[in-house]
């Protein structure tokens, strides 16, 4: 018989629409031991808030966090806020002993996200971090190939998140729509929000990154903050990239930008093994490339594997074979795989340790691109 967890929900922007139809659809479409409440949701403007609250069921709604934080009726928090604001939040709800989910990177730097793990880990409360490409059928079924030996020895590791969406100069930085943008709020740029997800995959698949070396730019120098009306001088990276040496010895290569015209979201990454080797682009994101040399000669190449079959990660709990499904489903695997670790006392990943993981990767590439040196990193 089903539990019923009641659901806070603090931020009513984009991530708060994933994560809120996360919610409503997981126990559709999995057997779950919990069955989610949409309790009450948070935002800073009220009828913004009251809105939200009316579209997507929930039963109340505030402007201050804290109301939800400690409300006793409340189960689980998800943090769906810009990055300067998730530490006070989840420090409060490890405090209230409260589940927490919180949107990524985990924080603004690697003490803030240490305070963090402390804090969860000390009230031994289930945590975890919505680093949900991990969760794309595809993206799980290589690392069920890596697992299981398929690809042999890792030589290579390479992604890239591409964007284009600040080349204007008119973008502004700051407010609702533009935080990104605006150091105080981000903590960094594309480091912190694009490579954050592909170095969480990649640890996820291939072990830790023990040493990087970066370089960033920043093409537009000022931009308008749009809270203020005044221009200033802008914080964060535009572009990134990093070369980086993995602890079993493979070679990692990682890009991202905003500048790059033609690429709304373009997440792709591809790992080279001494026996075959596996490829998967976001635009694409229900196949996955394979290729195996050990195939006979007359029909070795790459073939595209479509990941939809009852036997592929996930992929029993949706439609009929050759039926792909999206974006919005690996919210709702987050979810069910979560609250079904909750159940059983176990951990869910990517916890708020393995987002640490990530934090002190992406501090160290950012620490390289100023002073022009590698970074050892030590976990």
């Amino acid at each position: 018989m089903t539990k019923p967890l009641n659901v806070g929900l603090i931020g009513y922007g984009f991530m708060g629409r994933t994560h809120s139809n996360a919610y409503r659809k997981a126990p559709h479409f999995f057997d779950l031991p919990y069955e989610p409440v949409l309790k009450t949701v948070c935002g800073l403007e009220e009828d913004q808030a009251k809105a939200f609250a009316q579209k997507w069921g929930y039963e109340s709604y505030t402007t201050n966090w804290k109301e939800v934080v400690e409300d006793d009726k409340i189960d689980i928090v998800d943090i769906c806020v810009p990055n300067n604001v998730h530490a006070e939040i989840a420090i409060a709800c490890a405090k209230a002993g409260k589940a927490i989910c919180c949107e990524k990177p985990l924080a603004l730097n690697v003490a803030q996200a240490q305070e963090m793990v402390d804090a969860v880990e000390a009230a031994g409360v289930p945590n975890l971090v919505s680093f949900n490409y991990r969760r794309v059928p595809a993206v799980t079924l290589a690392k069920q190939l890596i697992d299981e030996g398929r690809l042999g020895r890792i030589f290579h590791y390479r992604a890239n998140f591409l964007q284009d969406w600040t080349i204007s100069t008119d973008v502004p930085q700051g407010g609702d729509a533009t935080w990104r943008l605006d150091v105080k709020a981000a903590g960094s740029g594309v480091t912190g929000d694009l490579l954050a997800h592909c170095i969480d995959t990649a640890m996820w698949h291939n072990g830790q990154i023990d040493a990087v070396c970066g370089m960033t730019e920043t093409f537009v120098k000022e931009r308008m903050h749009a809270e203020t009306g005044k221009v200033e001088s802008v914080g964060i990276d535009d572009a990134c990239t990093f070369f980086c040496r993995f602890g079993n010895g493979s070679l990692g290569n990682f890009e991202s930008t905003r500048y790059a015209r033609g690429h709304k979201a373009l997440y792709t990454f591809e790992i080279n093994g001494e026996h075959a080797s596996i490829a998967w682009d976001l635009h694409d994101l229900h196949r996955l490339s394979y290729f195996d040399h050990r195939d006979d000669s007359i029909v070795r190449g790459w073939r595209s594997v479509h990941v939809t079959d009852g036997d592929m990660p996930y992929m029993d709990k949706w439609w009929v074979p050759g039926l792909q499904i999206g974006y919005e489903h690996t919210f709702v695997h987050q979810v069910a795989d979560f609250l079904e670790a909750m159940d059983k006392g176990e951990t869910a990943g990517p916890t708020f340790r393995d987002a640490l993981a990530t934090q002190k990767v992406c501090e160290a590439v950012l620490t390289s691109a100023k002073t022009s040196q590698w970074q050892n990193i030590t976990y």
